[in-house]
């Protein structure tokens, strides 16, 4: 299946996004610090600081995003909780980012943020938040990729048909040599056929 190797690629992207930004952060940072840039007569320092901390903070949550992402691809489970609410605010990120990408830089980073966006989705709607655990049981199983669908569940039909079923001696009944009963009912009762494929 696609799905392990799909969190693997977030991973990855989301955590070079996380160096990549704080990197670009701190160089803006440091840029103003050194020209003693204002912008609307701001301090220098303060622009330089914030953009600092901005970067670090933008910078951990994308590296927090790429966790999870590598924590789904290690378990091959659904993400639950915070975790997949980090993915789904990863997500509108990326989608916002693109949209003023697209305006501001050119049509090469909206594209590069669509197909992040693209493989968050995706790693979002792929694992099934009932078929995960299953799935890292099942490993292998009978279909390709251990799809549950594929395998013998519970409920599933015996590979072979069921035999006749003895009903257990009940008191009072004769024993060898005695009269027989007039009892309509047979003296085995036969399971019937399973009716699923």
């Amino acid at each position: 299946m696609v799905r392990r190797p799909v969190a693997w690629i977030v991973a990855v992207v989301l955590l070079a996004e996380a160096f990549g930004i704080a990197a670009v952060n701190w160089f803006l940072g440091m840029v103003v610090d050194r020209q003693k840039m204002s912008l609307a007569g701001l301090d220098p320092d303060v622009m330089s600081t914030s953009s600092k901390v901005g970067g670090v903070v933008f910078g951990l949550y994308f590296a927090l995003c790429a966790l999870v992402a590598l924590l789904v691809g290690i378990r091959n489970r659904a993400p639950a909780g915070f975790g997949r609410v980090l993915l789904i605010s990863a997500a509108v990120v990326h989608g916002l980012l693109g949209a003023f990408a697209w305006g501001l830089i050119g049509w090469n980073a909206f594209a590069f943020m669509v197909v992040v966006l693209a493989l968050i989705v995706l790693l979002l709607m792929t694992y099934d938040r009932a078929d995960g655990p299953e799935q890292a049981a099942g490993g292998g199983g009978a279909g390709e990729g251990g799809d549950p669908r594929a395998q013998a569940g519970p409920e599933a039909a015996p590979a072979t048909a069921p035999g006749p079923v003895q009903i257990p001696e009940q008191r009072g009944a004769p024993r060898d040599g005695e009269a027989e009963p007039q009892d309509p009912a047979p003296a085995q009762v036969t399971g019937s056929a399973p009716t699923t494929p």
